[in-house]
């Protein structure tokens, strides 16, 4: 189990230490919680997932994609390879992703690469919000989208995904 912190606590950090504490709330490089390290003391938990989700938000085209391609796919090959982060392995375990039976794998494998396919990018869903029964059904209708409305959706998932692993890491 993580460390939980105060937000006070997060306020006073250096900035490399803040950037190592909240920079796994995004999968792949911390470089959203460096790019508002400077901007602290944050009010309270709330206001730091604002400013995480505008820096997103008001980031270039490739920084969302890049973001977006750090995540794993769910029930995919890192997931039975044991290489997902720790945070997670523990998100798709809560959905029930850690045991499916070998047809449901199946299945998952095969929406995972028809969505890969189309968009060029993992399907995202907040999976700690969902059970497998609602993310595939979550596949089938979001493979109906344009590239642009699947960006908007993974982005927005992002963000529930961080407002639950900040509510892990901090004590408000």
């Amino acid at each position: 189990m993580q460390t939980r912190h105060s937000m006070a606590e997060l306020n006073t950090l250096s900035a490399g230490d803040f950037v190592r504490v909240t920079g796994p709330v995004f999968e792949g490089p911390p470089w959203i919680a460096r790019d508002i390290s400077g901007r602290r003391p944050f009010a309270g938990r709330d206001e730091l997932l604002g400013a995480l989700c505008d820096t997103v938000r008001n980031a270039p085209d490739n920084k969302k994609l890049a973001l977006i391609r750090a995540h794993p796919d769910l029930a995919g090959r890192a997931a039975l390879a044991g290489a997902l982060t720790a945070e997670s392995s523990g998100e798709q375990a809560a959905a029930g992703l850690n045991n499916l039976t070998p047809d449901e794998m199946a299945l998952f494998q095969k929406q995972n690469d028809a969505y890969r396919r189309k968009f060029d990018f993992p399907f995202i869903i907040c999976a700690r919000l969902n059970k497998k029964e609602a993310i595939l059904e979550g596949f089938a209708r979001r493979l109906q989208n344009s590239r642009e409305q699947e960006i908007r959706a993974a982005l927005e998932e992002i963000f529930k995904i961080a407002g639950l692993r900040l509510r892990d890491l901090i004590e408000e």
